[in-house]
C-alpha cells in the first residue's frame, strides 16, 4: 500500500556569496548516458538542467574559481552493473562528458567507480593543494552522486552548496530527501545558480 510522506521544510538561501579562490565547482557525472536520449539510464530532468550549469561554468570560469568534472567509469565485470543497468562504460559515447558542458583543457576531470567522488581519487588531494574550503556540487543523480559526494565532501570539513535548478534526481521525491538531508545533516546551503554571487 502506498504512503504520502511530506519532506520537512528546509532553507533555500535568495544569495550566497563565494570566495573564487577558495571555492570549487564540481560538475556531477553530466555524461550522455545519463543525461542524453538514447544514453542506457537517462535521468529525466538532467537535460533541462544544462542552463543552470552553463550559467555556474562561465561565473566559475569568469571569476577565477576552480571547475572539476567527476566522470563516473565503469568496466566489464563491475559490480554496479549488478545493481543499474550497464552505464558509462568507459571509453563509449555514453561515457563522455555531454558536448555543451565539455570540460577546458586546464579543468581537473576525476574518474570516479562509486557514487562518491572522493572515493579512491585524488580529488580531496588538489581540493587541498588549491586550498579550496567551498565546494558547490551540481550535476545527476541528486540523491546517488550529488549526495555522497556532498556527504564525503561535508564530512571532510568542506562547505557545501547545491544550486537545485542545476541538480537533477530519477523521481523529484529523491531530489528534496536528498536537499532536506544536505541542508539538515550537512549544514549545507541550498539555492538557485543564478543567486550564487562572486564575493567582492
Amino acid at each position: 500500500m502506498a504512503m504520502a510522506v511530506e519532506v520537512p521544510e528546509y532553507e533555500i538561501q535568495d544569495e550566497v556569496r563565494v570566495d573564487p579562490t577558495r571555492s570549487a565547482l564540481i560538475v556531477v557525472d553530466m555524461q550522455n548516458d545519463f543525461v542524453k536520449e538514447g544514453g542506457t539510464l537517462v535521468v529525466p530532468d538532467a537535460q533541462a538542467t544544462i542552463p543552470e550549469i552553463k550559467t555556474l561554468l562561465d561565473l566559475a570560469r569568469e571569476s577565477g574559481m576552480k571547475v572539476v568534472f567527476t566522470q563516473d567509469t565503469h568496466n566489464e565485470g563491475d559490480p554496479e552493473w549488478e545493481i543499474w543497468p550497464e552505464h558509462v562504460r568507459e571509453g563509449s559515447w555514453g561515457w563522455q562528458v555531454v558536448d555543451e558542458l565539455q570540460p577546458l583543457e586546464d579543468e581537473l576531470v576525476i574518474r570516479k567507480v562509486r557514487y562518491d567522488a572522493f572515493y579512491g581519487t585524488h580529488l580531496d588531494h588538489f581540493l587541498r593543494v588549491w586550498e579550496v574550503d567551498t565546494l558547490v556540487l551540481c550535476g545527476t543523480v541528486a540523491n546517488i552522486c550529488v549526495h555522497y559526494t556532498a556527504a564525503s565532501a561535508a564530512l571532510r570539513w568542506y562547505d557545501v552548496i547545491i544550486p537545485k535548478d542545476a541538480t537533477s534526481a530519477l523521481d523529484p521525491f529523491d531530489l528534496e530527501a536528498s536537499l532536506r538531508q544536505t541542508s539538515f545533516l550537512f549544514a549545507g546551503r541550498i539555492t538557485e545558480s543564478g543567486n550564487i554571487k562572486v564575493a567582492s
